[in-house]
């Protein structure tokens, strides 16, 4: 009974990862423009390039539906989606709008001191990513930091229903805080852009720390701005580079 139960488990663990294996997969396919966007996903075709069998194949394409990034279709199946330059403009801006209010209830409420402390040694560790001359930037390193100060501060709103919220917003990748940093520090534009963040997050951390609601609100948005600068300056100054931001091979002229 023991081995039977034990087996069982050990199928289970090796189907979730096969699973999550193939859903990565996936996801990265589509995001590097493999699958361009309106193309339909037959699950025979699909199980076979993902080597898995086609149940947890639909159960990857409902999860990447879940993400954004795939359609349902009326009669069955999933398509790759297809977003607009204003889908992109307007998935940004609405980070920027929840962001904000994360960051008003982070300030109103009151953060504690270990949360603050928290706060400070990401600002501190972000900082560090920058050379002395502050010519140099250690992006791989900022990038993922970025990620867990954004994290940070919608977690220290203490509301669940934003931090859901912002998952659900920032699913896609184009819209995420650290979109346009992997791999981008050689363009001018956006490795100026990293100076103004950093200003920005220190500011918002000197916002919470006073309880200064609306101030910390509004650099929440305005900080969001900057991928949507970035954005732009890719799509109408740079368009070589839309190859090399996640998800940006997604849209539409």
């Amino acid at each position: 009974m023991i081995s039977s139960i034990s087996e069982q488990a050990l199928e289970e663990s090796s189907r979730s990862t096969h699973t999550a294996r193939a859903l990565m997969e996936l996801r990265e396919k589509i995001l590097s423009g493999d699958y361009p966007g309106g193309t339909r996903l037959f699950e025979v075709p699909l199980a076979e390039t993902l080597q898995i069998s086609r149940t947890p194949v639909r159960e990857v394409m409902s999860r990447l539906s879940e993400e954004g990034l795939l359609d349902r279709l009326p009669n069955g199946g999933f398509a790759v989606r297809s977003f607009t330059y204003a889908d992109a403009v307007d998935s940004i801006e609405l980070r920027g709008v929840l962001e904000g209010t994360a960051m008003r209830l982070a300030a109103e409420r009151g953060v504690s001191q270990e949360g603050l402390e928290r706060l400070h040694a990401l600002l501190g560790r972000l900082d560090a990513c920058f050379s002395e001359d502050f010519g140099e930037v250690d992006l791989e390193a900022y990038s993922s930091l970025n990620s867990a100060f954004h994290a940070l501060v919608v977690k220290l709103s203490g509301s669940t229903v934003i931090r859901r919220e912002i998952e659900r917003a920032t699913r896609l990748p184009f819209a995420s805080p650290s979109a346009f940093l992997s791999g981008r520090a050689h363009v001018a534009a956006f490795r100026q852009s990293l100076h103004i963040a950093q200003d920005q997050h220190r500011s918002i951390v000197s916002a919470i720390t006073a309880r200064e609601g609306a101030r910390a609100e509004s650099l929440g948005r305005e900080h969001a701005r900057i991928a949507r600068k970035n954005l732009e300056y890719a799509v109408h100054e740079a368009p070589e580079l839309i190859q090399t931001v996640p998800g940006l091979v997604l849209l539409s002229s």
